[in-house]
């Protein structure tokens, strides 16, 4: 029976009405309602009559009502949804009215469809249209946070809106909860536009859920790698070494470039990009470009591909002049610099290596920078080819004439040349007479005098004279010498003080084993500490000048020795010595005129020996 309309019921035409018995009045009021008037207006009772019991029109009222659902306001109820509109959706939960709630609190849901069961909240029974007020927005955000837990504990994946853009992330509208989408958790590959997912609706799994401060993580990008765990398995399952794949270049690093395969990423190491040096694997491809590669190796378990692009063009060496051998020159650029040497590329894919032994005929150890450097085109000599290990070296110096080769020619032992003092060691001194050719002077050929140090006396870069002492032409080795220029003070010092002389000296300082004494003319000599002792037994001290004996000169540590006991212990001896001599002389004149004498004269010359042997 529908609202709003009149109910019309016709009635037989009859005559006036007569005074009659009571029975006749029933039908007199039938006949009077013969026209139209409103529902609730209307005399039920007058127009069923007696056809249906007022017994009866209870129980089918009673029946009816029970078919409608109990309303109770702010309560959670279940409805079916049964009509959707751009703008609203119809619900229906058993009550006399249907209730309409705006679209947008479904647009977590775009695939609602007719039928489907959603939950809503009861506001009011009815507005002052009579009108059922329903909520699913609230009613999700009651039961919300359960639904999260429930969701996270379970691992189910739950529909989520992307409401708009935050630092570092997005915010989703999960059950009617903001949850924070991490930026690096929206997709597998980097995200170069984020505003592309505001007011979208994703998959999410809940990831992480902070009880104290109600704090949901979700992640996209979660559901996307267990898919491409299973895709990965797929292919690599698939996969075989040297077959050759299409894919699209997802990402560049300095170390190489990810391929995407079509489910699962593979990296080009940039030395599989190409047979030349590289310094950027974007000389080579760019980004989303379409490029073929090569299985080079995968690892099921790691799910680990390793592709090659160079592999799909011959190698360089296979197509290196047939004709080239070992003493041709070549010219390339340097591409890299070590300390040891420098690698030449003679075409993209070949290159050799000019050791720093080959770039100069000076046997000085240097590094390779001090000859060249990045970029620097060359000429070069080969000097070994190995085709099939693909390996050549170069050499510069032999591109210029050896110097070593007439150097007993240009340089004779004895001749006196001007060098550059290149190098100071502990040991001497390394000199170039020219480009190539160096010499040591040794320490102990520098100075006539005794150094520690040879900057002592000259410094890196300094001119100094030297005259040749010896060869080695094996070893590319020559003997200098500097001292040998100058006049040796020891000649002077050997007519001055010869050994034997007698010359005074002063006590300089003291050692453990003696003192060093400086002599007349500055000279410097030393007494051990038994030379030191004087006539009265005492040492000599610091700054006394005393009478030295030249015990001796030693060339070889230039080393003058001297005794001031020796001074005085020497006359001793020598009067000790005369005495004797003397004694000595007497006693055989005696002996020879023993024979001759007499008696008498024996006792008295035994008396005269007596004497003179106690030195009376």
């Amino acid at each position: 029976m529908e609202e709003n309309k009149n109910i019309e019921v016709e009635q037989p035409q009859v005559e006036e009405p007569v005074v009659a018995a009571p029975e006749e009045k029933k039908e007199t009021r039938k006949v009077a309602l013969n026209a139209s008037v409103a529902p609730e207006d209307f005399d039920w009772d007058a127009f069923e009559g007696e056809s249906v019991a007022r017994e009866d029109r209870e129980k089918v009222a009673e029946a009816y009502n029970q078919t409608l659902s109990k309303i109770v306001e702010n309560e959670v109820v279940e409805g079916t949804v049964t009509a959707i509109t751009k703008r609203e959706v119809v619900v229906n939960i058993g009550a006399k009215s249907e209730g309409v709630i705006m679209a947008p609190e479904f647009r977590y849901n775009p695939d609602l469809k007719v039928g489907d069961k959603v939950e809503v909240l009861v506001e009011s029974a009815e507005d002052r249209k009579g009108q059922l007020i329903l909520s699913h927005k609230k009613a999700r955000q009651l039961k919300s946070w359960d639904m999260v837990n429930e969701a996270y504990e379970k691992g189910d994946v739950v529909k989520g809106y992307v409401k708009t853009r935050t630092k570092g992330g997005m915010i989703v509208d999960v059950f009617g909860i903001e949850a924070f989408l991490p930026g690096s958790q929206i997709d597998i590959k980097p995200i170069r536009d984020y505003d592309v997912f505001v007011d979208q609706t994703m998959d999410f799994k809940i990831v992480k859920i902070n009880q104290e401060f109600r704090n949901v993580v979700v992640s996209h990008k979660a559901l996307l790698e267990a898919e491409l765990e299973k895709q990965k398995s797929e292919i690599i399952g698939k996969l075989e070494k040297g077959q050759v794949l299409e894919g699209t270049v997802k990402n560049i690093t300095n170390y190489g470039v990810f391929v995407d395969l079509g489910g699962v990423d593979g990296l080009i190491h940039i030395t599989d990009l190409s047979w030349g040096r590289i310094g950027n694997p974007e000389e080579i491809v760019s980004l989303d470009e379409k490029i073929k590669v090569v299985v080079l190796d995968f690892n099921e378990q790691q799910k680990r591909i390793a592709l090659g692009l160079k592999q799909l063009t011959p190698h360089p060496w296979e197509s290196l002049d047939p004709d080239l051998k070992v003493g041709d020159k070549v010219t390339g650029k340097v591409v890299l610099i070590a300390d040891y040497g420098a690698f030449i590329e003679i075409k993209p894919g070949v290159e050799g290596l000019i050791h720093v032994s080959e770039m100069s005929w000076s046997p000085r150890l240097r590094i390779a920078q001090d000859f060249l450097k990045v970029g620097d085109e060359v000429e070069a000599q080969v000097l070994s080819l190995d085709r099939e290990a693909r390996k050549m070296s170069l050499g510069l110096k032999q591109l210029v004439p050896n110097p070593w080769e007439n150097i007993r020619e240009k340089y004779p032992v004895g001749s006196k040349h001007t060098a550059t003092v290149r190098n100071i060691t502990n040991f001497g001194v390394f000199a170039e007479l020219e480009d190539g050719i160096e010499g040591l002077v040794h320490i102990s050929d520098l100075s006539w005098e005794k150094i520690k140090h040879p900057s002592e006396m000259i410094a890196s870069g300094d001119k100094i004279e030297v005259v040749i002492l010896d060869f080695d032409e094996a070893n590319h080795k020559l003997s200098l010498g500097h001292k040998q220029l100058l006049p040796n003070p020891w000649d002077e010092l050997e007519s001055k003080f010869p050994a034997g002389s007698v010359v005074n000296g002063t006590v300089a300082s003291t050692t453990d084993k003696g003192a060093n004494i400086t002599l007349e003319g500055g000279a410097e000599a030393f007494a051990f500490n038994r030379d030191l002792v004087k006539e009265d037994g005492k040492p000599a001290v610091v700054g006394e000048t005393l009478p030295f004996k030249v015990v001796e000169l030693r060339r070889s540590t230039r080393r003058i020795l001297v005794s001031h006991t020796r001074t005085y212990q020497e006359v001793k001896e020598a009067k000790v010595a005369a005495e004797a001599d003397t004694t000595k002389k007497a006693v055989k004149k005696i002996n020879s005129n023993v024979e001759k004498a007499t008696f008498g004269d024996i006792s008295e010359l035994a008396a005269l020996k007596d004497k003179l042997e106690k030195g009376e």
